[in-house]
C-alpha cells in the first residue's frame, strides 16, 4: 500500500450515499463565483510529504473549496489562514492554496482530514465519519516519520485520536483535552497539539485570532525546529465578516 495507492481508493469511494449526492449536486449546481469551473465533486484525498513530521488533520472539505478543488483547504477561506501560516512558518512554497496545478508544495507537512466529502451543513453524521475513519488509519500507517499532530477543531481531534487508538487506549480519564493550544505528548512520544479551526465562524467572531493562530505554528516550530522559514510576510488586515463562506 502506497499513499497514491490509498488516494485513489478515497477518490472512488462510494460508501455514504447521502455524501456523495450532496457533493454531486453542488458540483451541478455551483457557486455563481465559480460557476465556470468544473467542481471535483469527489471525495477529497490526503496532500503532502510522505515523510513528514507534521500532520495536520481538520474535518471534511467545504462545499466550495476542496468538493470544488479536490485538495485539502483549497480555494475557500480557511486555506487562506492555513497555507499563509504554513508558509510563513517553512512548511509550504507559496502563501496561497488556489487549485491542485498551482504549484504548491508541502515540505515536513501533511493535511488531512476526519470525513473526505464535503457535508450537508458541514456536518457528518457519526456514522458517516465511522465509515471514513480507516482511510485515516491507513493514512496514519504509512505516515511513518509523524512526530507532531495539528488537530484542527474538535472532530478533527477526536477522529484522529480514534484513528491512532489513542481514545480507547487512554479511556476517557487519559485522553488529552480539547481547547486551543493544548499540547499533550502521548506514551509514544507523539506532541498532539489541538486548536480552533480557522473557520470564518470562528475566525470573523474573535473566537481565533491571527495572534492565536500562528502563536501555534511557532509552539510547533520549536518543536520540529530544523525547518527553515521563509521571509517574513507583511501584515495582514482584518478580514471583512461579509465575506463568511461555509465554515468546515
Amino acid at each position: 500500500m502506497s499513499l497514491s495507492i490509498l488516494a485513489d481508493r478515497i477518490t472512488s469511494c462510494e460508501l455514504c450515499p447521502r455524501l456523495r449526492k450532496y457533493c454531486r449536486d453542488i458540483s451541478i449546481t455551483r457557486r455563481r463565483a465559480f460557476s465556470n469551473e468544473v467542481y471535483w465533486g469527489r471525495p477529497v484525498p490526503g496532500f503532502g510529504d510522505p515523510e513528514a513530521r507534521l500532520l495536520l488533520v481538520g474535518l471534511a472539505p467545504g462545499a466550495h473549496g476542496s468538493n470544488r478543488t479536490g485538495r485539502p483547504f483549497t480555494g475557500d477561506a480557511s486555506g487562506e489562514w492555513l497555507y499563509a501560516a504554513l508558509h510563513r512558518y517553512g512548511w509550504s512554497n507559496l502563501p496561497v492554496s488556489r487549485s491542485r496545478d498551482d504549484g504548491l508544495t508541502l515540505t515536513d507537512c501533511y493535511i488531512t482530514s476526519a470525513g473526505r466529502c464535503a457535508p450537508p451543513g458541514n456536518r457528518p453524521t457519526p456514522e458517516e465519519l465511522a465509515l471514513c475513519r480507516p482511510y485515516l488509519e491507513e493514512e496514519l500507517a504509512l505516515l511513518t516519520s509523524v512526530r507532531v499532530v495539528l488537530a484542527l477543531g474538535r472532530i478533527g481531534w477526536e477522529h484522529w485520536l480514534r484513528a491512532a487508538g489513542w481514545w480507547d487506549r487512554l479511556g476517557a480519564r487519559g485522553r488529552p483535552r480539547f481547547a486551543h493550544a493544548e499540547e499533550t505528548r502521548l506514551p509514544d512520544g507523539t506532541i498532539l497539539i489541538s486548536s480552533f479551526h480557522p473557520s470564518r465562524q470562528n475566525t470573523n467572531t474573535g473566537l481565533l485570532t491571527r495572534a492565536m493562530w500562528h502563536g501555534v505554528f511557532e509552539r510547533i516550530r520549536t518543536l520540529l525546529p530544523d525547518v527553515p522559514p521563509p521571509p517574513a510576510l507583511p501584515s495582514y488586515p482584518r478580514e471583512s465578516a461579509t465575506e463568511a463562506l461555509p465554515a468546515r
